[in-house]
């Protein structure tokens, strides 16, 4: 088994933060992005919506969530020794690896099976952590 990312809030409160802080970078991103797609101003004011910006944010904040990676069985122990949490697996049940994101503060944990394409899971999981766990207690 093994950790990816680097972000596993303890607190309701250190969860907002960080989604508060990644508002200006989100802001830069956006417009990094912009400017290499070569929007003009009257297409940047068009196009680039609070919205976007927002979008930009929820993926970044995502994208630093920490998980868990192991086969089936890791994943198996842990919930044996957390059976308080509400567990939410999506994929399919018969395939040997999976990764899990976890939330103490609301013991409530998501899951992804997977049989090669780790990277993939990861980055599903992660959507599905942030759309689930965290969009509206940040939003």
């Amino acid at each position: 088994m093994h950790t990816v990312g680097r972000f596993a809030p303890s607190t309701e409160e250190a969860a907002r933060e960080r989604y508060e802080a990644l508002g200006p970078t989100a802001q830069t991103v956006v417009r990094e992005v912009a400017t290499a797609m070569e929007f003009d101003k009257p297409e940047y004011d068009e196009r680039v919506t609070s919205t976007v910006v927002e979008r930009a944010r929820n993926a970044l904040f995502a994208s630093e969530l920490e998980v868990s990676v192991g086969q089936r069985e890791a994943f198996d122990d842990w919930r044996a020794e957390h059976s308080e949490y509400e567990t939410h697996v999506i994929g399919n049940e018969n395939v040997p690896r999976i990764a899990w994101h976890t939330v103490p503060f609301s013991e409530q944990a998501v899951a992804a099976t997977f049989a090669n394409e780790e990277r993939a899971a990861v980055e599903t999981l992660r959507r599905q952590a942030f759309g689930r766990l965290y969009r509206d207690l940040v939003e």
